[in-house]
Parts: C-alpha cells; structure tokens; sequence
C-alpha cells in the first residue's frame, strides 16, 4: 500500500514537471497563467509577475520582482530596461541610470532603452551618444516618425556639432543605412541637418542612390527650400547630370 502511494506520488509530481513548465511558456501568451506558475519554477511567467508589479503601486515589490527576472534571464536587454523602471518608481534614480545604460548597451535595438539613453544622454549634454541612440531608433521601422521629429532638434540642430558628426560617421559608415535613411530623414529630421549630414556623407564617400537623392530632395523642398538647395549641390558632385 506504501509502496503504491509513493508511486501514484511520483506520477503527481512528474505531471507538475511536466504541466509547470508548458503553462509557464504559454504565460508568455496568455499573461494571466502568470501567477498559477510556483516562484522557483518561473521563467517566462517572471517576465509577466515583473511587468505588472512595475505597473502597480507597490515600488518596492516591483524592484523585488524585477530583480528576479534579471537574475534567471540576465541577457535581454528589455528585463534590464524593466528593472530600470521599476528602481525609478522606488526613487533609486542612480540604480534605474546604470541599469537602462547597460541595456542600451546591451541591446542596441531595443526602444525603450534607447529612448531612455538617449534622454540621458541630452540630460547629460552628451549629443555623440544621443546621436547613437537615435540612430539605433531611426533603424528600427517600427519607432514612431513623431518621437524622432521631437528629438531630431536637440540632438541635431547644432551646425557641425557632435550630434551631426556622430550621424555622419554612422551613414557614411554603412551602406545598409543608404536607402531608409534617405527615405525617412527628410521626414523626421531637421531639413538643414538632414541636408548637412548627406552632403557631408557624400564627402566621405557615401555612395547614395542618385534617384533616391533626388527624392530626398525633392521631400525637403516643401519644408525648407534653402536647405534642399545645398542638399542639391552637394549632390550634383555625386550625381552629375
């Protein structure tokens, strides 16, 4: 009879093993099986426990359960950027700095901690790394045209400065950068800027499209005449007619 009861409690305990883990995976989709996962067997449950704590009004609960996440998944940079967060709501201003750093490092394409490094980096009066970061949010097709036209100023208004030179060393320094960047900047950047970062591009060999300089020119005219006009010149050395 013992012997029976210990077997019928090994197959109980190998079905939890089993179903533990599957729910915890399907948290992932379905946050709400989140808490029917126990503590020490979460991993993609801890993710939606960390998340709502941060959203909650318990600050000290939500750097617990943040921690935690970091500790069993310390690579993605998001969990990094959710620890940032949660320290920022506990008042740990220095912690959330360090910790959103690193997952701007760490995770080049990850939005949030761009956008928060790069308001960091503003903070700061450090445009080179805003400009870095704004790149990376630029590149990333999903990031909202409005949130690069608010910082596009800040980070590029200033003729030669940091801001512009850092731009410039990206695109010229990558062909990959070529067509969005020429399809978008006029959009969502300063029109002198974008003007002053192509041109200065061309004259480190950045070998643009023709008919897509002649686009990009042809969207910057509306919103600044003079600037597409230099624009126009500096193409005419790549694009000869």
């Amino acid at each position: 009879m013992i012997g029976r009861i210990i077997w019928l409690a090994g197959l109980a305990a190998l079905a939890v093993l089993t179903t533990v883990p599957q729910i915890d995976k399907q948290s992932e989709l379905v946050p709400a099986l989140a808490p029917s996962v126990p503590g020490p067997l979460r991993n993609f449950a801890q993710t939606q426990i960390a998340a709502r704590a941060a959203e909650g009004n318990d600050p000290a609960a939500a750097v617990a359960e943040a921690r935690l996440l970091v500790q069993r998944r310390p690579v993605p940079a998001e969990y990094l950027t959710l620890l940032a967060v949660a320290q920022a709501k506990a008042g740990n201003v220095e912690a959330a700095g360090l910790a959103i750093q690193i997952a701007g490092q760490r995770g080049w394409r990850e939005p949030v901690a761009q956008e928060a490094v790069l308001r960091l980096a503003l903070g700061a009066g450090d445009k080179a790394e805003a400009a870095r970061r704004y790149a990376a949010l630029f590149l990333r097709q999903n990031t909202p045209d409005a949130l690069l036209t608010e910082f596009g100023p800040a980070v590029l208004d200033e003729p030669g400065g940091p801001g512009q030179r850092t731009m410039v060393d990206i695109v010229a320094g990558g062909e990959r950068w070529y067509e969005r960047f020429l399809q978008r900047g006029p959009q969502v950047m300063p029109p002198a800027a974008f003007a002053a970062i192509t041109a200065d591009s061309i004259k480190r060999g950045a070998e643009f499209d023709c008919e897509a300089l002649g686009q990009s020119i042809a969207a910057l005219r509306p919103r600044d005449a003079a600037a597409a006009g230099q624009l126009a010149a500096a193409a005419a050395k790549r694009c000869p007619a």
